[in-house]
């Protein structure tokens, strides 16, 4: 509901904003075509549509061994190619593990931006990450709620597309008042080569 009530006083924004500057009006229009109108990053996100198999490694004490585990992505373009949702499923700990992400390119921002939910926790995970195209990575920079504080702490992910078939995710996170740490990495691996159907 909230989201429906923010969305409509920005739709009049908007329309105020095109009558109060009737002369540029065309303009605007223009512009706002663009800004909706998926573009080579769109393309690019589209192009990782399908199944994927994840081989997880976790360090949550870095004096301890790490923990492994699996996972499975299934990705897919949804509202015109304009945003990639993936949905995983595995365990964690002997458990279910659910999580849920959406991924987009804001075209007017020049950014990637990310949103993670999963079953683990109640809050939502926010990023924004720039394209280096030398490297094939996505570097996304964030903030988590740290539960045992409930103080924020930044998050930092590489994502980098190795291959067409075979990509790896890094997380580092920075707890209130300690230095970065390396949290999980991720090893993704495309279960054949056809893409989730639209």
């Amino acid at each position: 509901m909230k989201r429906i009530i923010l969305l409509a006083g920005f739709m009049v924004a908007f329309s105020f904003s095109l009558q109060a500057q009737t002369p540029n009006k065309e303009e605007m229009m223009k512009s706002w075509g663009k800004y909706m109108a998926p573009g080579e990053m769109h393309k690019m996100l589209s192009s990782t549509d399908g199944v994927w198999t994840e081989d997880i490694t976790m360090w949550m004490d870095p004096s301890a061994p790490p923990t492994k585990s699996k996972a499975k992505a299934t990705n897919r373009m949804i509202m015109g190619g304009r945003y990639q949702e993936s949905k995983h499923v595995g365990t964690f700990d002997g458990k279910k593990f659910e999580g849920f992400g959406t991924l987009g390119y804001d075209n007017a921002k020049k950014v990637f931006q990310s949103t993670w939910i999963d079953n683990m926790g109640t809050g939502t995970m926010f990023m924004e990450g720039t394209w280096d195209a030398a490297t094939k990575t996505v570097n996304f920079k964030g903030k988590c709620v740290d539960p045992s504080s409930g103080q924020e702490m930044d998050v930092r992910e590489v994502y980098t597309m190795m291959d067409n078939n075979n990509h790896k995710m890094t997380m580092y996170m920075t707890m209130p008042g300690q230095s970065e740490m390396k949290t999980m990495e991720i090893l993704l691996k495309r279960v054949g080569n056809q893409p989730v159907k639209k």
